[in-house]
């Protein structure tokens, strides 16, 4: 009995402390770079990263986040919070406005972001509305393909497609070599068999992008090799007028039902009610959770996006 008590009187538990004693919370999981040399290179070249300076402008943003929004219940780990420095050039206030929008779009679109999972999505990756081609293209970046006349509008909403685009591209950025904006950046966009409207409706909405953003975007019609001048016939499938082989969508499909754990642990659990820190939404406009689109839509029959 004796040995037993002085062992509680030397080891307080940790209920007894006062508040003021508690140990502190764990740290965030440390970052170990695997990016290649030539990736740091350039990553240093084109988004000001510097390998020394990493993890100090990653606690740069860390500690930004703790003091400005302190209920944002975001993750702070190295890795994440990369994502949005190099999204916005390592520039500390763009990176933390980025990640506050972030989180305001998930927070303001709950029928996109909400029990976001692959096995949610099932009917989108079987219907092959879209898939990430096996190959990259000549400056490394992936390409993501959609084919909107693969959507039937009376089997689900078409807030169905945009969340498989969404757990698309958060499966892609999870590899360092893919973070580059979003935090994903658009290099290009390839619409191939656009029906004329499309080509009328685009000439309207032009004058309203940015200039950098209007020009990645490029319409083929049904002039394949006008495709293959920007993407190689070596990485495109048969369907494109490539050497790749038939078009793929199963792989993809397992690989993103394979990320089930990591996507419920990310999109499936509680969020705060409180979001005013989040100030105003980011909700595009016009767009309902049970929105059905004209089938003159489905005539845009795919669109071939290339990106980091």
């Amino acid at each position: 009995m004796s040995e037993e008590s002085d062992s509680l009187r030397t080891s307080p538990s940790v209920a007894s402390l006062s508040e003021n004693e508690l140990p502190p919370p764990p740290e965030p999981p440390g970052y170990v770079c695997s990016l290649t040399e030539d990736l740091v290179t350039k990553a240093r070249e084109e988004l000001q990263e510097k390998p020394e300076w990493r993890l100090r402008d990653v606690q740069a943003l860390r500690d930004m986040v703790r003091k400005e929004y302190p209920n944002l219940s975001t993750s702070l780990d190295d890795a994440f919070l990369l994502r949005f420095l190099r999204a916005r050039k390592f520039d500390y206030d763009r990176a933390l406005q980025l990640l506050v929008n972030y989180h305001s779009c998930r927070r303001s679109w709950p029928e996109v972001f909400n029990n976001l999972k692959p096995s949610a999505l099932k009917d989108v990756l079987a219907s092959g509305f879209l898939t990430v081609l096996p190959h990259t293209d000549p400056r490394g970046c992936h390409v993501v393909c959609i084919r909107p006349d693969r959507w039937i509008p009376s089997n689900y909403p078409i807030t169905e497609n945009i969340r498989a685009i969404y757990l698309t591209l958060e499966k892609l950025i999870q590899s360092e070599e893919t973070q580059d904006g979003f935090p994903i950046r658009i290099k290009a966009v390839h619409v191939v068999n656009e029906p004329r409207i499309f080509k009328g409706i685009f000439a309207i909405i032009k004058p309203f992008l940015k200039e950098k953003i209007a020009n990645r975007f490029f319409l083929h019609g049904s002039d394949l090799n006008s495709l293959h001048t920007n993407l190689p016939r070596s990485i495109l499938p048969k369907e494109y007028g490539g050497t790749a082989g038939e078009l793929d969508t199963a792989t993809w499909n397992a690989v993103l039902l394979a990320s089930e754990d990591d996507f419920v642990k990310e999109f499936c659990q509680p969020v705060p009610a409180c979001d005013s820190i989040l100030g105003q939404t980011l909700l595009p406009e016009g767009l309902t959770s049970d929105a059905q689109c004209d089938d003159s839509l489905r005539a845009v029959k795919s669109q071939l996006y290339s990106c980091y």
